[in-house]
């Protein structure tokens, strides 16, 4: 197993994914962003190696810094006058530190939510609320795989087309998008095809009635006791400060911060070590296995 910390309960993994990207949207102070983007910027590419950092490189700083740019254009709200755009809008400083924040938070929820792909699969998903909320959790297993499944049918149907000739880079223009639809066409009736089958294949299993048992092979064991106590004091610790008015940002109509008090540097390094505790897991279990293999 590559990752130490997809190894844990599916309601730890859960816990932690909720409270980062809660923090992350909710608070627009700009070290907890910055923690938050870098912690997930690093994880995402530790989960998905090479295809992480491709998409971290070519499409979401990219998309950051486009984020970023494209809000001083429509907000002009602030006391600090940089310049004026050639229509008379004031661009300001306090639009510029917001649209970066803003971009920040989107791109970092973005991040997370790659890598919550990736450690919580369907199977976890199902089993945390699968007797909750059947109907619902079964819906967004389902959507949750559904990239993947599309990705992996569109490549079978297009080798297929291709033997017959029917690829899109054969033939004319109109023969390529001719080509394109058909190949589309076939997509769309797999894709529903698919979801009707398991929607019965669910149903004549039971799923979602009343006093219906289902195996899982998830335990609840003592590293997940810990990691909840851990999870539950680090929450305590950095929203505490949210709370008693300790750590704050305003950015209209002028930027206004904390201070760098002790407990607003102690409520950080918390948060840092909240949004770095999956990899700090996987680094402390990878340097484990090399000790243990050096020893063989």
């Amino acid at each position: 197993m590559k990752d130490m910390f997809s190894g844990c309960h599916p309601i730890i993994n859960f816990a932690f994914f909720t409270i980062v990207m809660l923090f992350t949207m909710c608070f627009l102070q700009p070290y907890y962003l910055g923690i938050s983007f870098f912690a997930a910027f690093a994880y995402s590419i530790y989960l998905n190696g090479m295809r992480g950092l491709k998409f971290n490189f070519l499409i979401a700083l990219p998309m950051l810094i486009l984020a970023t740019v494209l809000n001083p254009l429509f907000n002009h709200e602030g006391m600090t006058i940089l310049t004026y755009f050639w229509n008379g809008n004031p661009l300001t400083l306090e639009s510029i530190l917001y649209g970066l924040a803003s971009a920040v938070m989107f791109i970092g929820v973005i991040l997370w939510f790659s890598c919550y792909n990736a450690i919580m699969t369907s199977d976890k998903f199902i089993y945390l609320f699968g007797r909750i909320i059947p109907a619902i959790s079964l819906v967004f297993s389902m959507v949750l795989r559904f990239v993947p499944s599309f990705k992996a049918q569109l490549k079978i149907i297009s080798n297929g087309q291709k033997c017959i000739g029917r690829d899109l880079h054969q033939g004319t223009r109109r023969q390529r998008i001719h080509n394109g639809f058909r190949i589309l066409s076939i997509l769309v009736t797999w894709a529903l095809e698919n979801g009707i089958e398991t929607a019965d294949s669910m149903r004549s299993r039971g799923y979602g009635l009343a006093g219906r048992t289902s195996y899982s092979f998830f335990r609840f064991d003592t590293r997940d006791k810990v990691l909840t106590v851990t999870l539950l004091l680090m929450l305590v610790i950095v929203f505490l400060p949210v709370v008693t008015g300790d750590v704050f940002i305003y950015y209209y109509p002028m930027v206004q911060m904390n201070d760098a008090t002790l407990w607003a540097v102690l409520d950080y390094l918390v948060f840092s070590f909240l949004c770095f505790l999956p990899l700090l897991l996987d680094v402390v279990e990878d340097v484990k296995w090399h000790v243990l293999k050096s020893k063989i």
